[in-house]
C-alpha cells in the first residue's frame, strides 16, 4: 500500500483547488500558487490529486483542461466524478453542477469508465 507524500507544493494547490468556487487551468493554477513551485511540478501534483481522488479534471470545450476540488463522499464501494460541468462562452469560467446527474444509454458491449459532460451557455452572471 503507497502512502501519499504531503509536501509544500501539494498543500498549496490543493488549498488553491479547494477555495475555488470554479475549476482552474494549469495556468491559473499557477498564477495563484505565488511561485511555490515550477509549472512541471504543478503537473506532477495535478497528476498526483487526480489519481488519489482528492480533485477531478474535466475539458473545457476550448481543449484547456481543468481541475475542481472532489465534492463527493469517498467510500470504498464506488466513487465516480460523473456530474455535469458547466462552461460560460463570455466569462469562460467552468463550474460543477453536482446535484444535476447525466443519464445516457449505450449500446450492449460497452463498458464506461469514466463521464465527461460539459454543457455551454451563459452562467447567472453573466445573462
Amino acid at each position: 500500500m503507497k502512502t501519499t507524500r504531503n509536501t509544500t507544493a501539494k498543500t498549496t494547490i490543493l488549498e488553491i483547488i479547494k477555495n475555488s468556487e470554479v475549476a482552474l487551468s494549469h495556468t491559473e493554477i499557477q498564477a495563484l500558487s505565488q511561485n511555490v513551485c515550477d509549472r512541471v511540478t504543478i503537473y506532477r501534483v495535478l497528476d498526483r490529486l487526480v489519481a488519489e481522488d482528492v480533485i477531478h479534471k474535466t475539458v473545457n470545450l476550448d481543449g484547456t483542461i481543468k481541475y475542481a476540488s472532489c465534492h463527493h463522499l469517498h467510500d470504498d464501494v464506488v466513487h465516480t466524478h460523473n456530474h455535469i460541468h458547466f462552461s460560460c462562452e463570455k466569462c469562460h469560467l467552468v463550474t460543477c453542477l453536482e446535484n444535476v446527474e447525466p443519464t445516457f444509454k449505450l449500446p450492449p458491449n460497452y463498458s464506461v469508465r469514466e463521464v465527461n459532460f460539459t454543457l455551454s451557455g451563459l452562467c447567472p452572471n453573466c445573462l
